[in-house]
């Protein structure tokens, strides 16, 4: 006894856990014996109101026609076939219909074939099919709700899964549709316990026998349901009502998840993996920024594009939101292999018609540069290669130069040469008043390809009613914006790892301040700015209000369900090299113009002669030759006098040139 016991929960165990299933005739038997159960009930039923029922042997013989009449209905609307376990509402609409149809049919043969036969009352019959009908249809769909609640139940029990009960926001199409797929996909350890949201007209109603809640209950509702997550589904998280959900729930020490939009379910269905905790990105997301699509798609519309540094953060979002215009050809140009594998894998999977060059080439090395603008002809440049790590640069200020400064000089003056007929540099706005190598490196690539946009190597002369025009050959724009989220190296990423180490946050100062865009939006910005540069603009983008790093880790401690503290410390660890507690996106004596987008303004700075420029950076670039760090540092001072060195070593240098 005892080892058939034993043996018998080993296989249930077996069963649950290996997602094995019913025999489809098992489910046909059970739907066929509460068929017929039920319409026996009924007979009792209205037997015990009324005494002049028919005969029982003929009751029992209307039994059996019922039960043929309805095994071809069942069998044909596929009843016995869809899995208990992930029965949803629409499997209780085809028991409703099914039951319906077969109904219909019984009570027409009833009526018209068999009453000479086998005679009853019209109105005992009718009353009794219209009891038999109202059970079996609840019956079909209670054995559905039973069996798919005993087996999560027991799947959990034997696979020890820790239940988590969740609230879901919203009460629409969606949210139900989340409700269903968590309920019914495999592996996952969700109990729905009801929906929240901020829609006052559809409080206290009931979706799927779940309760609808107030998000203002959300304190009351946790303390008496002990709620371990709140799910949403991530294209909604723009809405300012659902920022205050989250930003209670996560007071509550509530986790909050998100799901993607319904149309990039895998197949439809909802897998475990798509459900993820609520990243800082998401929480920090402004509403969509909208541009001029039109106008990108005419200016990169079957051109030639080259992008430099293609395989980083920002580089390979330009590739595939230029992807998405339909160029000619991409070129993609990097010297991190790895990096730009990843990509040409993504590539291929994503936009396999696509005619993509992938080249590994460093932008200092010109004659490799050169082979790639005479092969590739590109038309249009994305100029995103560069070396953005402050205390790296601060560090290096040679290597910051021969790719920031001399990498650019290399490609702008390919660009020209090669007639291409615009180039558009990724800036940063540590090149405002810059206190670093590294914004100082980016500054003076500004004022190189500023003044190269107006020099006479740039212009062509075109004859006007005879007189002489000159325009630029290729038009030099430039994009200035600050951090992007979870670009590589930044912040984010940075306090990620250390949260899964297990702290602690290493903060610098705990006043230091940032600006954040996602990558896609200030993507989206470069292209628009691109599209509307004449030539010799440095566009500076809205990056909305800035935000306390402290704040930040905060916030990314209470997203990982963690409290600062008690879980895991922030350490404040000083101003690296070159570091500043605010950033700017325009100096002191800049001032900006609007242009026909919100978000994107024009800085108006100082132009530069271009032979005075290029001499005194071909000066740089013989003292970098020399390998000597202070008269390197020195000579950009010297070209960008507001370069005012912080926390840095070479602040000795700074003060020859404010006596």
């Amino acid at each position: 006894m005892k080892y058939s016991r034993h043996h018998l929960k080993e296989n249930l165990k077996q069963f649950f856990i290996h997602g094995k299933t019913l025999p489809r005739w098992l489910v046909l038997a059970l739907d066929m014996i509460i068929i017929g159960w039920s319409f026996t009930f009924s007979y009792f039923i209205v037997k015990g109101a009324n005494e002049e029922v028919m005969d029982s042997r003929v009751f029992l013989l209307y039994v059996v026609i019922l039960c043929f009449t309805a095994l071809p209905v069942v069998m044909g609307m596929r009843l016995h076939t869809g899995l208990m376990r992930y029965s949803n509402s629409l499997d209780m609409l085809r028991i409703f219909v099914s039951v319906l149809l077969f109904s219909l049919i019984f009570l027409t043969l009833a009526f018209l074939v068999f009453q000479p036969v086998l005679p009853f009352q019209p109105n005992i019959m009718l009353s009794m099919l219209l009891i038999s009908f109202f059970v079996t249809v609840s019956m079909l769909i209670l054995l559905r709700i039973v069996a798919k609640s005993l087996f999560y139940a027991l799947l959990r029990r034997y696979e020890n899964m820790d239940i988590k009960r969740v609230l879901i926001f919203g009460s629409d199409r969606n949210a139900l549709l989340v409700k269903q797929a968590l309920e019914n996909s495999e592996g996952t350890n969700y109990v729905v316990v009801g929906f929240v949201d901020t829609n006052r007209k559809r409080l206290n109603s009931y979706m799927e026998q779940k309760k609808v809640y107030h998000f203002k209950e959300l304190q009351k509702l946790n303390l008496r349901k002990t709620i371990d997550k709140l799910v949403i589904v991530n294209e909604n998280l723009d809405m300012r009502d659902k920022r205050v959900v989250i930003e209670r729930s996560l007071r509550l020490g509530i986790k909050v998840l998100t799901v993607p939009p319904i149309g990039s379910w895998l197949s439809g269905k909802l897998d475990k993996k798509q459900v993820k905790n609520l990243r800082i990105e998401d929480l920090l997301q402004r509403k969509p920024i909208q541009i001029d699509q039109t106008k990108v798609k005419q200016d990169l519309h079957g051109k030639r594009v080259l992008v430099t540094g293609a395989a980083g953060s920002i580089g390979s979002e330009i590739v595939r939101q230029v992807l998405s215009y339909d160029p000619v050809s991409l070129i993609l140009c990097d010297n991190a292999e790895s990096a730009l594998h990843d990509i040409q894998l993504e590539i291929e999977e994503r936009f396999a018609q696509a005619s993509v060059e992938i080249v590994i080439a460093d932008v200092r090395n010109r004659k490799r540069m050169d082979k790639l603008f005479r092969v590739c002809r590109p038309e249009v440049v994305f100029h995103a290669a560069a070396y953005k790590h402050v205390p790296l640069m601060e560090n290096n200020p040679v290597e910051a130069v021969c790719t920031n400064v001399e990498g650019t000089k290399y490609v702008a003056d390919l660009s020209i040469e090669y007639g291409v007929e615009k180039f558009v540099m990724v800036s940063t706005d540590k090149a405002v008043n810059p206190t670093n190598v590294m914004g100082a490196t980016k500054r003076l690539a500004e004022i190189y390809i500023q003044s190269l946009n107006a020099s006479p190597v740039n212009q062509r002369t075109m004859g006007i009613n005879g007189s002489a025009v000159h325009h630029p050959n290729t038009r030099f724009i430039t994009t200035r914006f600050g951090n992007v989220l979870g670009s590589n190296g930044s912040v984010v990423p940075h306090f990620r790892a250390q949260i899964e180490k297990g702290g602690p946050l290493t903060v610098t100062h705990p006043e230091i301040t940032r600006y954040f865009m996602t990558i896609g939006e200030a993507v989206q910005l470069v292209l628009e700015a691109g599209t509307m540069g004449k030539g010799g603009e440095i566009y500076v983008f809205d990056m909305g209000k800035p935000v306390k790093i402290s704040d930040m880790a905060k916030k990314m401690i209470q997203l990982a369900g963690l409290v600062e503290g008690k879980d895991i410390e922030i350490v404040y660890i000083g101003l690296r090299p070159g570091e500043k507690l605010y950033e700017e996106l325009l100096a002191d004596a800049e001032v900006t113009l609007p242009t026909y987008h919100e978000k994107i303004r024009i800085a108006k700075v100082k132009h530069f002669d271009y032979n005075e420029v290029n001499t005194s950076i071909q000066e740089l670039f013989e003292l970098c030759a020399m390998q000597d760090k202070k008269a390197v540092v020195s000579k950009m001072k010297a070209i960008v006098p507001e370069f005012i060195s912080e926390n840095s070593i070479f602040k000795e240098l700074d003060i020859k040139y404010l006596e």
